[in-house]
Order: structure tokens, then C-alpha cells, then sequence
């Protein structure tokens, strides 16, 4: 999976209408007379600012975790990963995203892709590899009609 990377502007703030009491995915609820509450997504979104990158998704490696082609993707670089995350990781030249497997014996880690078309990657220490950074958000692209 190949990625477009963008620097977070966290210092700007946008109120959106928020509606607080939810939309009903199941059967229709009667409709609030007003939205009152706002949201910033950037409060909401980003943790650390100064470490929060977005990324669009290209390719289809990471599908079955639901990550698809064109989805936005919000990686901070602050946090430390751990077994399962789903991670961005720089491994000779090429940024990829993958979930995070270390192995047991402490020698290699596993990226891991969640599409059965697509090979694990073994990186050990002759690899230039370093994770970047770890997933927070993948945010969807609206389906096409």
C-alpha cells in the first residue's frame, strides 16, 4: 500500500454542527428540532499536533482490516507501537502500511498485510526500516452510488 503523506494543520479550528444525540443506523428516530453542539475535529482527531500526519491510502494490501484505496488516514509519529497496530513503516526508500508484528525471538519484525493477495514483509536488521508513525484514524470515503 503506497501513501500520500500531508503535515497536520492542528492550529486552525473548525466548528461543525454535531448532532449529540446520535443517528440511528437501525430504524428511523424522530428528528432533533435543532443542532446546538458543535465539534472541531481537530480537538476531536489529533492528539499531538506537532507529531499528527495525514496520509490517502493507495492500494488495496490492508482491505480486510478496512482500509480501502483513497481512504484519509490520520498516523501519529509520538506513539509508541505495539503488537497489532496497524503502522506506517519506512523500509528501503518505500513507505508502507501494515499491522505490526513483532517476533517472539526478538530478531525481526512482521509487517503484516490484511489481504491474502499480498506477502507479509520479514525486516530484520539488515533492512533500513523504521516505523514512522501509528494509525489513530482511517476516515472513508463516501460510497459511490
Amino acid at each position: 500500500m503506497k501513501l500520500e503523506i500531508y503535515a497536520a494543520d492542528a492550529g486552525s479550528q473548525l466548528e461543525l454542527q454535531y448532532a449529540d444525540g446520535g443517528i440511528k443506523a437501525g430504524f428511523p428516530a424522530p428528528s432533533q428540532d435543532g443542532i446546538t453542539e458543535s465539534i472541531d475535529l481537530n480537538r476531536e482527531l489529533v492528539r499531538h499536533p506537532s507529531t499528527t500526519f495525514y496520509a490517502r491510502a493507495e492500494g488495496c494490501s490492508m482491505v480486510n482490516c478496512g482500509i480501502d484505496d483513497g481512504d484519509l488516514l490520520i498516523i501519529d509519529k509520538a506513539i509508541e507501537p505495539q503488537e497489532g497496530d496497524i503502522v506506517v513503516a519506512y523500509i528501503d526508500g518505500e513507505f508502507t502500511l501494515k499491522r505490526f508484528r513483532p517476533d517472539r525471538s526478538g530478531r525481526c519484525v512482521w509487517l503484516m498485510p490484511e489481504n491474502e493477495d499480498y506477502t507479509p514483509i520479514k525486516v530484520t536488521e539488515e533492512n533500513d526500516f523504521i516505523v514512522w508513525g501509528v494509525l489513530t484514524y482511517n476516515i472513508k470515503r463516501q460510497l459511490k452510488r
